[in-house]
């Protein structure tokens, strides 16, 4: 039987691990600091009510990942969901993505609209701020995005921010229906307590290492030395930061946390119906506001909202630098053959999701059978 190390015991790890176990012939352990598998999707209870560490929705374009994780733990579709901006010099809530029918109801609406005849475009960006008021102009730039990603990524200036892929919602205003994604499934779990049956099943059959932290690595060699005991395996699976594989040879990946304080309210219902997230574009500390029983559907007199404050508390995002980037595929450079590194901390990309984790395991068990088959979407490093 072949052995294969996981390396992490959130979403990324544990489908990888149902995976292999789906496959059979593989003997797989999976090593979690935590005293829980899950991480930030695992579903936990305050006051009565669920809740994950931010708002973990299933969201996917791929019929073939909501179709594999449905059958595991049936999901409700929430596609009517919706995103409200507050912008306090307007002391007004417009919808994001940008829509056209909200800049009619903007006091600076003759510039706004000057300033969309005018824009340039995107194709010769270079830094998130140029993106932007290529996209929409200054003034919708400055109202909905400028100070957000100050405060998303803890920085001053937003020509710092030198790769935005990841960030596609300013290319169009919107018109028509107000949906947040019009293409793309978005789904939560029908259980109360949201994904954590599916860390359970996914895992059966695997040998689960909880409370445990590896002492020393030896990536090219696939081996691991855990509690003072030295460990080879015939594949690897990442799932968390590559710089710890490597005792940061090549330097710190730099990552931006998150504080969630969780607040109470003596209502059934705090936001509109249909509206799941309220973004803040201002000087406040926090970023947005979910209410959890949107997408829960808890049943209670009273409601549960989560705040989120950017934070080095954690390495939940990785930083959209190019230099970073780089960084991290320095590292990936260095794995060997039968070492997978996936998951947003484990590819370092920021704009992974579930359903990207699950499709990424996939990929990473078609490789091992001799499948060979790529990866759909680029990736810095995939072996």
């Amino acid at each position: 039987m072949k052995t294969a190390l996981i390396i992490g015991g959130g979403f990324a790890g544990c489908a990888a691990a149902h995976q292999l176990i789906l496959m059979g012939g593989w003997d797989v352990t999976i090593v979690e600091a935590a005293p829980f598998l899950g991480a930030g999707v695992r579903t936990f209870f305050y006051g009565g009510h669920p809740y994950t560490f931010g708002p973990r929705h299933f969201l996917t374009q791929n019929e073939a990942v909501h179709t594999y994780l449905n059958a595991i733990i049936p999901l409700r579709r929430c596609n009517e969901h919706e995103f409200l901006t507050y912008v306090e010099q307007d002391d007004a809530f417009y919808s994001f993505p940008i829509h056209m029918d909200d800049i009619e109801r903007m006091p600076d609406r003759d510039i706004v609209h000057q300033e969309l005849k005018q824009v340039k475009g995107v194709s010769n960006a270079k830094n998130l701020e140029e993106y932007w008021i290529g996209s929409v102009g200054k003034t919708l730039y400055g109202k909905l995005v400028e100070k957000y990603n100050h405060k998303m990524w803890m920085i001053d200036d937003n020509s710092a921010i030198d790769t935005f892929s990841w960030s596609p919602k300013g290319v169009a205003i919107k018109e028509g229906p107000r949906a947040a994604w019009d293409t793309a499934i978005s789904a939560y779990p029908y259980a109360h307590d949201g994904y954590n049956a599916y860390f359970d099943i996914a895992t059966q059959g695997a040998r689960v290492l909880l409370n445990t932290t590896i002492d020393h690595y030896d990536i090219p060699n696939k081996t691991v030395s855990i509690k003072g005991d030295r460990h080879q395996f015939d594949i690897i699976v990442n799932t968390i930061s590559p710089d710890l594989l490597f005792d940061k040879c090549h330097g710190e990946l730099g990552f931006i946390g998150r504080d969630l304080h969780k607040i109470v309210f003596p209502t059934e219902h705090v936001f509109p119906n249909d509206v799941y997230f309220l973004y803040y574009a201002n000087d406040e500390k926090f970023t947005r506001l979910v209410e959890y029983k949107k997408f829960t559907h808890h049943t209670s007199p009273t409601t549960l909202i989560g705040m989120e404050i950017p934070s080095l508390n954690g390495r939940h995002y990785p930083l959209p630098y190019q230099s970073e980037i780089a960084r991290a595929r320095c590292y990936f450079e260095e794995m060997p053959d039968g070492v997978y590194s996936i998951g947003r901390a484990g590819s370092y990309r920021y704009s992974l999701d579930i359903d990207d984790c699950i499709e990424q395991a996939m990929i990473m068990a078609d490789q091992v059978r001799g499948g060979g088959r790529d990866y759909p979407v680029p990736m810095e490093k995939w072996r």
